[in-house]
């Protein structure tokens, strides 16, 4: 497992750039970039998408994957935070600050050369999500393959009918 602490949150693909972790050199870094990226989609999805241009290395954001951000996140945006430490249905999944983040890595993430599953813990779910890389030999990088970790998790507090 390996924790990264991040002091504010990237607004666009500058600030996420003069972040330490956007060397991508391990698959960990990048991981915990794309949830940092995430969190910007509610104030603005277009920034969004070029912060998850840039961690998606030689791919950009298809339109598929952007109207799956667009389902999974409508009006479901604490999913995101979920998964900083600190963050729970309690809270409404604040996070405390600075924002910490834990990736984690089991005996099946890496299936194959050059790819990588990795696992967020949510403050409102049972078990780990998944997310996963595919490294560029060539550089030695490690860039976003595919967003697993959005399904559905429990309800903040304050939208829950039966709280």
């Amino acid at each position: 497992m390996e924790t990264f602490t991040f002091e504010s949150l990237p607004k666009n693909v500058q600030e996420l750039k003069a972040l330490p972790q956007a060397t991508l050199d391990t698959p960990f870094k990048t991981a915990a970039l794309t949830i940092a990226a995430l969190c910007h989609y509610e104030q603005n999805p277009d920034e969004t998408f070029e912060m998850l241009d840039f961690l998606k290395g030689p791919e950009t954001v298809s339109n598929y994957e952007k109207q799956f951000l667009k389902d999974r996140l409508a009006g479901k945006t604490y999913k995101v935070k979920s998964f900083f430490a600190g963050a729970t249905p309690q809270n409404n999944y604040e996070p405390s600050t600075p924002y910490t983040i834990s990736v984690s890595d089991n005996s099946y993430s890496y299936p194959e050369e050059n790819w990588a599953t990795l696992y967020l813990q949510s403050g409102g779910a049972d078990s780990p999500r998944p997310i996963k890389f595919r490294k560029k030999p060539s550089t030695g990088q490690w860039f976003l393959n595919e967003i697993q970790c959005l399904s559905d998790i429990r309800v903040p507090v304050s939208s829950d009918p039966w709280a």
